[in-house]
């Protein structure tokens, strides 16, 4: 039996990187796209690197994108490149909606061109549903985008919809709700935050800078997730699904939860910035996944609490490892 080959934008992001990984468990060929950049990081992928084979496209570039595809003849798409950082969408409107939401049209257009028999995942974003009209969200709950990043999302989403009707493509998001793990970029901040908590433990810091300490994220593990992209491209049918954990838990529930991981009393180091507080905040968010567990039994297995010790543990060891490679280097 041939086996399947998968194409994915972002493969050197978190979610990439554990999908990969997942992909190659189960047998896939494994195309991964990269820009080409002057400061390559490939980092989340360095253990896999010989398994996969990277392919130079940019969201940017129509023809790039058709050649991608044409020449990696991919079964399935995930399409999870993008400018996925909320604050800098504020500063970087007009680029986020270049890549997080033409960028979608043109993976699609690409695909319709050159393998339109291939099946296609979009990953949308909790952040679409903004300010929320009732609660918990689900897949019919309207969207009220708070920011450039949530708004470029709704695009995404339409023409990925769009486009299943239009050209009868297999094509189907997920509305992704907040996903993390110890490969999560340092921006976000349940990464600034446990790395901050590593950093004041071993330290090299003595404060944490936050801003909106009551915002409430329905937060998951993303290797939990990625399973849940592929469960979507295994089905008769192309649909969209809310994959989420259906809890919430507040900023300073997993500032309190990791410091109290690495021994110490949150209130003795965090001290509240103006500057990190959005123009347009998003209080609440919590997703309700039920469409998913029913019809796909999908399950997320990692809770918030363990998740959150994972990380710590992990930037621990990081910083320590930090720490070491600087008392060797000034010892030569």
């Amino acid at each position: 039996m041939k086996k399947k080959t998968a194409l994915i934008t972002g493969i050197t992001g978190q979610d990439g990187s554990y999908l990969a990984e997942f992909l190659l468990e189960k047998d896939y060929d494994v195309f991964g796209m990269v820009r080409r950049s002057s400061t390559e990081n490939f980092e989340r992928i360095a253990h896999i690197r010989d398994k996969v084979t990277l392919v130079q496209g940019d969201l940017l570039d129509q023809m790039s994108l058709i050649t991608v595809i044409g020449d990696s003849q991919p079964d399935e798409i995930y399409n999870l490149a993008a400018q996925s950082f909320v604050p800098t969408s504020w500063t970087k409107p007009v680029l986020t909606a270049q890549f997080t939401a033409l960028g979608v049209t043109r993976v699609l257009e690409a695909m319709r061109l050159a393998k339109s028999d291939a099946r296609f995942y979009q990953a949308s974003s909790s952040e679409m549903f903004g300010k929320v009209a009732e609660s918990p969200q689900d897949e019919n709950t309207p969207f009220h985008p708070r920011s450039p990043y949530g708004v470029a999302k709704v695009y995404g989403h339409f023409i990925t919809v769009n486009y299943r009707e239009s050209y009868n493509l297999y094509a189907c998001s997920g509305i992704l709700f907040n996903h993390e793990s110890p490969r999560r970029g340092y921006e976000f901040v349940t990464r600034k935050v446990t790395d901050g908590v590593a950093r004041i433990k071993l330290g090299l810091q003595k404060e944490l800078r936050m801003g909106n300490l009551d915002a409430k994220r329905d937060w998951g593990y993303a290797g939990d997730y990625v399973e849940m992209m592929w469960m979507m491209l295994q089905q008769n049918e192309p649909d969209d699904y809310v994959v989420a954990t259906g809890e919430n838990h507040s900023v300073e529930e997993l500032v309190q939860l990791s410091f109290e991981y690495a021994g110490l009393d949150w209130h003795d180091y965090v001290k509240i910035d103006e500057r990190f507080v959005r123009p347009a905040e998003v209080d609440l968010l919590i997703g309700n996944p039920a469409k998913a567990k029913k019809q796909l039994g999908w399950e997320p297995r990692v809770s918030f609490e363990e998740m959150i010790k994972m990380m710590i543990e992990n930037d621990l060891k990081m910083v320590q490892e930090e720490i070491d490679a600087g008392i060797r280097a000034a010892g030569r």
